[in-house]
């Protein structure tokens, strides 16, 4: 796994330029959105992805104004990286940062030369800054309903340079990406998204939703993912999104994020979702582990997963199941205990590897922090992890973390097999245990599901190359 460096056409000089340090290897809405914003107000605007381009000096050579978005850790990193070299390409322009991980960085952020700090629906303010030139005194994070626009995706890198959806049959389809809503109205504990919406969520018009999609169907997307933190805080908006798309597209299909707990207290209808083109379900289980489900407030049990995995099964629509595997709580019984779970039902190759090795990030402002023994086990907030650093009961656990990443690591450049990469693991979690690893049997590993070709995830650590593509 590794973000395409090609340096794209850039748009010519602008007054604002728009940048996003990385989303997943989706084209940015929260780019396109704001974008939209600007060219009412008539301001010109560029928009740079440094997941696909360089940081070409003729968009920054008239800018005035930069905003960086900083949605998710691993973009947060990589803008770290690259403000010096904005800062040499636009040495006179002002800098914003906006997304979820600026509210809760901004102190680090005015560190480092950036003066506006926006959060939550951040672009009523990143206009304002523009149009009146003065910077708020304070970090300013927006609940509030706003109008949401069009997207303008016109200066952003091509759909076709962007993560394709693969298909079990080898094919693949052009993916686009729209958002039917921001925030949630769930109070998970390590979610990034809880400190700064704080349980509130803001739907897209049901209009809007559609008309962004069908500008993407016209430039070539063949499938579409729903970048909402949950698409079912609000079902009804969420049928009638699902609706008016089928009968605009009937043979467009589409993926989306649904809680464990909504899954099965909405799962009258998750049929109706599958009739129009639902062709695969992410859901945030995380650990199998029911303390540190409750620590983590995820709002499910591990049979709750079981029973909506059945459902979903059932009805013929995927199940990708994330995991935050590697905890202050994680016990090497806890993990062989995930590895097994998985292989019981048949979820190996549902589970990109990236999935198993993920250890528990904890930004400023967590709600992991409102737990008394969690908060007296972590160490002082380190800025060059952005987060507290933590270590496991046992050693062990977090030299298994280190020694899984590298794994993981190395059998993606090599493009191992799920499989493969699932049985390194297994052998690797048995050695830390001292003990022999059982044989796998590969029927135990499942079949393979609709997911896409970039499998990164949104708290992890960024890679070498990520660092230095731009």
């Amino acid at each position: 796994m590794t973000a395409c460096t090609a340096n794209l056409r850039a748009p010519s000089g602008a007054r604002v330029v728009l940048v996003s340090p990385y989303e997943l290897g989706r084209q940015p809405f929260n780019l396109a959105q704001p974008a939209a914003w600007f060219k009412r107000a008539g301001i010109h605007a560029a928009c740079l992805d440094l997941s696909q381009q360089k940081l070409d000096p003729a968009v920054f050579r008239d800018a005035e104004y930069v905003a960086i978005y900083l949605g998710m850790h691993t973009a947060t990193r990589i803008a770290a990286a690259a403000l010096p070299k904005i800062r040499a390409l636009a040495p006179a322009a002002r800098i914003a940062a906006f997304g979820l991980y600026a509210p809760v960085n901004s102190g680090w952020l005015k560190g480092l030369g950036v003066e506006a700090i926006f959060g939550g629906e951040s672009e009523p303010d990143l206009l304002a800054w523009v149009q009146y030139g003065i910077a708020p005194a304070e970090t300013v994070v927006r609940r509030d309903k706003i109008d949401f626009l069009l997207p303008d995706r016109r200066s952003l890198p091509t759909l076709q340079r962007y993560a394709k959806l693969l298909l079990p049959d080898g094919s693949q389809r052009v993916n686009g990406f729209a958002e039917a809503s921001r925030g949630c109205k769930h109070l998970c504990r390590h979610c990034p998204v809880v400190p700064v919406y704080e349980g509130k969520f803001r739907i897209v018009p049901m209009d809007i939703v559609i008309a962004d999609i069908a500008q993407q169907v016209a430039a070539g997307a063949r499938h579409i993912s729903f970048g909402d933190p949950d698409f079912l805080n609000g079902p009804t908006h969420a049928m009638k999104v699902a609706e008016a798309l089928h009968g605009r597209f009937p043979e467009l299909t589409w993926d989306a994020t649904i809680k464990v707990e909504h899954l099965l207290d909405h799962a009258d209808l998750l049929p109706r979702l599958k009739q129009c083109g639902l062709l695969l379900i992410v859901t945030a289980v995380e650990s199998v582990d029911g303390g540190i489900l409750d620590r983590l407030a995820k709002g499910h049990t591990h049979a709750d997963f079981e029973a909506a995995l059945a459902h979903c099964r059932a009805l013929g629509v995927a199940l990708a199941p994330t995991f935050v595997p590697f905890t202050p709580w994680t016990t090497l019984e806890g993990y062989r205990d995930l590895l097994a779970s998985l292989l019981a039902l048949r979820l190996v190759e549902a589970v990109p590897p990236v999935q198993l090795a993920i250890r528990l990030l904890v930004p400023q402002g967590s709600h992991l922090l409102h737990l008394p023994d969690f908060a007296a086990r972590v160490g002082e907030f380190d800025e060059t992890l952005l987060g507290y650093p933590w270590q496991a009961g046992d050693a062990r656990v977090d030299a298994l973390q280190a020694d899984i990443m590298a794994w993981v690591m190395a059998a993606e450049k090599i493009v191992l097999p799920r499989g493969e990469v699932f049985d390194g693991i297994w052998a690797r979690t048995h050695a830390a245990l001292g003990v022999a690893a059982p044989p796998l049997d590969p029927a135990q590993f499942g079949t393979a599901i609709p997911h896409h070709s970039e499998p990164w995830y949104c708290c992890a650590e960024p890679t070498d190359a990520q660092l230095a593509g731009f």
